[in-house]
């Protein structure tokens, strides 16, 4: 049988640039884009105004757990941008501050928070082709993707974007805490539990340190080309 459907897995450390490499490819290919992260960004927003968090910024694992059956979150396109959709509400403006980026790391650790979001992520592939980034995605999500790639660069290049992005928006934060931010993130999403960010062992390996945004996209797409032709 024909196989109609083309899975691409991006994983990589955090403000890589998956997300843009992502929707480049998406839009590129014609294909759905899944931004695992917002996905994650969004559940810490949303257990943040369900105070999961005490005054100490310290997760109450069982109240967030006991959210999860209540949690329903979507991608949508609108006016050429992509959106996220919690429970039907747009919070694709709320989950880019400084203080979700903080604590997103801690709620995407918890085994139970996983899981439900890998349910919710394999029931978006059913039947229609997709680019996906996170972390596990190639190793957990989509371990058979048709194109597995792992994206990384040098930490202090990827504070100064991450500092860039954040003033553009308008955010007040400095460069130390940006950087900080970005070791503690590498630090407690490769040594977790349960679906550590590791390279998969079939992943093609774009270091995009020296790269331009047009640069990474043409790497990927030849290796979309040299997929397809495998296949």
């Amino acid at each position: 049988m024909e196989k109609k459907t083309f899975v691409i897995a991006i994983d990589g450390h955090s403000s890589c640039g998956k997300s843009t490499l992502a929707r480049q490819l998406a839009e590129k290919l014609d294909i759905v884009y899944v931004d695992s992260g917002a996905m994650y960004r969004a559940l810490t927003w949303y257990a943040q105004q369900h105070r999961c968090f005490d005054e100490k910024d310290t997760l109450n694992r069982q109240k967030l757990i006991q959210t999860l059956p209540d949690i329903n979150i979507d991608f949508i396109k609108k006016n050429n941008e992509h959106h996220t959709m919690l429970n039907n509400q747009d919070v694709s403006g709320l989950i880019r501050s400084m203080e979700i980026s903080k604590l997103v790391s801690e709620v995407s650790a918890v085994p139970k928070v996983r899981q439900k979001m890998v349910k919710l992520q394999r029931k978006m592939a059913q039947n229609k082709s997709l680019v996906m980034d996170g972390r596990d995605i190639g190793t957990v999500v989509f371990p058979d993707a048709d194109l597995k790639i792992f994206l990384t660069a040098k930490e202090q290049i990827r504070a100064k974007r991450r500092f860039k992005e954040l003033r553009e928006q308008g955010i007040k934060t400095d460069f130390e805490a940006v950087l900080e931010n970005i070791k503690k993130r590498d630090r407690i999403d490769s040594t977790r539990e349960v679906s550590p960010l590791k390279k998969a062992g079939d992943a093609c390996v774009i270091d995009n340190s020296e790269l331009t945004p047009e640069e990474q996209l043409a790497k990927a797409l030849q290796l979309v080309k040299k997929k397809c032709h495998e296949n």
